[in-house]
């Protein structure tokens, strides 16, 4: 039988409470230890969501000698801190996207995973949902051609609150690192790295980024547009042009992929499963260590690093500022 693993969580809001139920699905995944700042919270946390034990502060967290693995649910603006506290204590770290919150960041944070010689992952949990695995299979068929366009949104409304995280912008506030990120990594995975970035966004009352568009130019002649709000509601979700067909898929988990080859239209089926996804990559996370490997084979630190360095070309392009980390 292989090794079960002691996970801790870091941060007690509503990503960790969605992680830490789909974490219970998973045999060999123990529910061991939360943190957060307040020691009320944590209890709570813990007592709600079947941990066994529970922390005031981080730094007590990570000197728990059980702890195998922590799962950093705290906001951008926190994640290096957080990280490079657990990869000192060496704690294996799945750290929630946007990884942090610039390049310069995140290059200390793989600098410290393999100074430790200890795992790291960003969270980016969708993919390793079966259906985002389908539609890469999909998109690799030689039928379909050369992919020319991609379309990406993510959207919902969120009303202006200036005491909110999402409008602060001292912690990373902003829909391009929350909810944008979705459509970069989309535009990462299918079309590389862009040539050319263009912008147009809008701003709320704290100076965070309330919407923006982006528009990628590769060096093939391919395009993507890429849409986040705070401000409009969507369907969210992500079409792939090829030049005989298309691919189009949503965030949903037991949607239909939507696929069009030769004028015929067809829903291919992908996944049934009652969690919201997050067990997929904590067990992905676990096989690493079964392997002893520092970083996953499918989300690379270079995947990683790339990702961070369009996002922060994007926000360079449309006048974004974080003023405690730019």
């Amino acid at each position: 039988m292989k090794k079960q693993y002691n996970w801790a969580i870091i941060g007690c809001g509503n990503i960790a409470k969605k992680f830490a139920s789909d974490l219970k699905t998973i045999p060999k995944a123990n529910l061991y230890a939360v943190a957060s700042r307040s020691l009320q919270k944590a209890e709570e946390f813990a007592k709600n969501n079947s941990f066994k034990k529970h922390y005031g502060s981080y730094a007590d967290l990570v000197k728990d000698n059980k702890v195998d693995v922590v799962y950093i649910a705290t906001p951008h603006a926190l994640h290096l801190e957080h990280t490079l506290l657990c990869l000192k204590h060496k704690k294996a770290v799945l750290c929630e996207k946007a990884f942090a919150i610039n390049s310069k960041e995140v290059k200390q944070m793989i600098a410290a995973s393999e100074e430790n010689n200890t795992f790291l992952m960003e969270a980016f949990w969708t993919r390793f949902k079966p259906k985002f695995k389908k539609v890469m299979e999909l998109s690799q068929l030689p039928k379909l051609g050369k992919l020319k366009f991609l379309k990406s949104n993510f959207m919902f409304n969120a009303p202006f609150n200036p005491n909110e995280r999402l409008y602060d912008v001292n912690l990373g506030g902003g829909s391009l690192l929350d909810i944008g990120i979705y459509p970069v990594f989309h535009s990462l995975q299918f079309l590389g790295k862009p040539a050319s970035i263009k912008t147009s966004a809008t701003f709320s009352k704290t100076k965070a980024e309330e919407s923006i568009v982006v528009i990628l130019d590769y060096n093939n002649g391919a395009k993507a547009i890429l849409k986040s709000s705070f401000a409009a509601t969507s369907k969210n979700e992500t079409e792939l042009c090829f030049e005989n067909g298309y691919i189009k898929f949503d965030r949903e988990p037991n949607t239909p992929i939507q696929f069009f080859y030769d004028n015929n239209f067809s829903e291919i089926n992908s996944e049934e499963h009652k969690t919201m996804g997050y067990n997929f990559e904590a067990e992905h996370v676990m096989d690493c260590l079964d392997k002893n490997l520092i970083e996953s084979p499918i989300l690379t630190h270079q995947f990683s690093l790339d990702l961070i360095e369009i996002l922060d070309k994007i926000r360079k392009e449309a006048g974004i500022i974080f003023p405690n980390h730019d």
